[in-house]
């Protein structure tokens, strides 16, 4: 059955208790879904900043980088990060779908078909998925996906509008879905969406695919022979993701290709209300912070599938943060690491390839986080290559040490009157061996992970300050008779956050500072223990807000500077470099130096 939506979801600004905003600017509070103090109090305050920030737009204000300074709007969101390359070759390209995104919580999702251009069939070297959006007015950030064929393809999150409107733009490489885009497909665009007399914006979409040929300097893109998706998928057709509480798993059985030679999986997931900002959660025993509006939950948040009950793969999550997270003024224009295109995360399940090519149903199931206090939203793709020279593989898995939860310490102590230290602590270690019986022979694969994970998380004077440092890191090694790659991460966030109310009436003061990064590697070795790198990514966002209301209900401040500093490399462009700064919602420098210190 279709996954349920609240018509307002629960995400705002960073915690602790705003209700006195609310009642300062006449808002009637609507809040849907888990009925909790907690997202009764964020949904306040980010229904009452939002409406704040409108209702500045609205007047000019001077300019200047004085403390008191009032932005006006601010420029078309922008993006460091690397566009997708795209060949010299002929192509076609396709407006799969022009649309208004409205009230779409209670109209549900674009449903449309993806036919393929008939000017351009034959192999393609690659596809590219073109997002163009705009909006004017007032709006909350809103979660947004497409599925082709029932496979999600692409997941993001908008921008928060201004008075006068934006637009901005996102791409995506579709190469690897291939096998779904060789006929005409369904095309399901869900951007859950509220219009009434507060929240004005309309989301004017445009999607658009395009075909590249292949020739001879731009080979046909090498993909799977077969794309399965793992989606929640109505009596319709309609595909969705599954929105996953406590406890919850979401699973599909399947009968897989006889032939069968490596699968991996590829997995959308990210948290919603109270599972917005887990990164700075408390844990559930922690009754102070929980009643100062705190969710509960705790810090530590990983997704795996499970392949017949027992746990084939483990993914760390990035914490995303949205548009109007923690203090949306901190967003304008530059949006935060992950949220304007989503990275999914790939596990390889090659070693359960064997087991899964015996002709039998078998079931893959998606477990989301543990102990979380709100929703994830959550889907999958699996990748199938067969074997042309056989009917039938087989084979066995030979080891699977992958603890059902990590090693996980939490401790709470309090250094001074009034304030609570967190520190949570994780650590996994983990290896999974299978092989299969090919046409060309027994091919073995070994999948061992290591991951390590600290968050600390401080809070005082009764929960009006906030500070959050974390970091998940790890590797994860595939071997194939030999032959080594290397995928590691880092995930570094700190966070600093204030609400401090006035003591004489609704006026209030709201400050955060935030720096966030993304870092990837994906190495070779087999060769003496040595890794050579063959792609690497560094996405670095640094922001900081202020808002500031005095008691006569007029804005003092409403001001954000941001920065992203992007580098990446591969064998295909050895370097990639952006840098942009901005400040009162305008670029100040957008700059492309070397790399990695060149």
């Amino acid at each position: 059955m279709p996954s349920t939506r609240s018509a307002l979801p629960t995400r705002s600004i960073l915690r602790a208790a705003a209700l006195a905003i609310a009642v300062a600017t006449g808002l009637t509070l609507t809040a849907a879904g888990p009925a909790t103090a907690a997202a009764t109090t964020r949904v306040a305050r980010h229904q009452a900043l939002t409406q704040m920030q409108s209702q500045a737009q609205a007047q000019p204000q001077s300019g200047g980088s004085s403390a008191d300074y009032v932005e006006n709007g601010y420029q078309n969101p922008v993006s460091a990060f690397e566009p997708v390359s795209r060949p010299d070759t002929r192509s076609c390209t396709v407006t799969a779908m022009q649309y208004d995104f409205a009230n779409s919580y209670s109209t549900g999702d674009y449903i449309g078909t993806l036919t393929p251009p008939s000017a351009c069939t034959g192999k393609w070297s690659k596809v590219v998925l073109d997002w163009y959006g705009s909006v004017a007015g007032v709006q909350y950030d809103r979660l947004a996906g497409v599925w082709i064929g029932g496979a999600e393809v692409f997941r993001t999150s908008t921008p928060e509008p201004d008075a006068k409107g934006i637009s901005w733009h996102v791409d995506q490489d579709l190469s690897q879905y291939i096998p779904l885009l060789t006929k005409a497909e369904p095309l399901d665009v869900s951007l859950g969406n509220v219009v009434n007399s507060t929240y004005t914006g309309i989301y004017d979409i445009t999607l658009k695919v395009t075909y590249y040929m292949a020739d001879r300097q731009n080979p046909p893109a090498q993909v799977a022979n077969e794309v399965l998706p793992l989606s929640n998928t109505d009596s319709n057709g309609a595909a969705d993701w599954w929105d996953l509480t406590k406890g919850q798993t979401a699973s599909l059985t399947e009968t897989f290709p006889t032939n069968l030679t490596s699968a991996s999986i590829e997995v959308y997931a990210r948290g919603n209300g109270c599972e917005e900002f887990w990164y700075s959660n408390v844990p559930d025993n922690d009754a102070a912070d929980i009643a100062n509006g705190y969710c509960a939950g705790g810090t530590y948040r990983e997704v795996g599938v499970e392949i017949d009950g027992k746990l084939a793969g483990i993914a760390q999550v990035y914490p995303v943060i949205y548009s109007g997270g923690i203090n949306p003024l901190m967003w304008r224009p530059i949006m935060s690491v992950d949220s304007v295109r989503t990275e999914p995360y790939t596990m390889n399940l090659t070693p359960f390839a064997g087991v899964l090519s015996d002709g039998k149903q078998h079931t893959v199931t998606l477990v989301p986080p543990a102990d979380i206090s709100d929703v994830w939203m959550v889907d999958a793709t699996m990748f199938l290559t067969t074997d042309a020279h056989a009917t039938h593989t087989g084979g066995a898995v030979t080891e699977d040490t992958i603890a059902t939860a990590p090693n996980l310490t939490t401790t709470i102590t309090s250094p001074t009157s009034g304030t609570n230290l967190i520190t949570a602590d994780a650590a996994r270690d983990w290896t999974v061996q299978g092989y299969v019986d090919t046409g060309h022979g027994r091919v073995t694969t070994t999948v061992t992970q290591h991951a390590t994970y600290q968050n600390v998380d401080k809070i005082w004077n009764s929960g009006e300050y906030q500070t959050v440092v974390q970091n998940d890191q790890g590797y994860t090694d595939v071997t194939t008779n030999g032959l080594a790659t290397r995928n590691s991460w880092s995930y570094p966030i700190s966070m600093t956050a204030s609400y401090v109310p006035d003591t004489t009436g609704s006026g209030f003061l709201l400050q955060s500072q935030v720096s966030q990064a993304r870092f990837t590697e994906t190495a070779v070795g087999g060769l003496g223990g040595a890794w050579l790198p063959v792609a690497k990514v560094a996405d670095q966002v640094k922001a900081d807000g202020v808002l500031q209301r005095n008691d006569a209900g007029t804005d003092i401040q409403a001001d954000g500077q941001d920065s992203e500093d992007y580098q990446s490399s591969s064998f295909s462009q050895p370097c990639y470099h952006h840098v942009i700064k901005a400040d009162h919602g305008y670029v100040t420098s957008d700059t492309q130096p070397g790399c990695w210190g060149g």
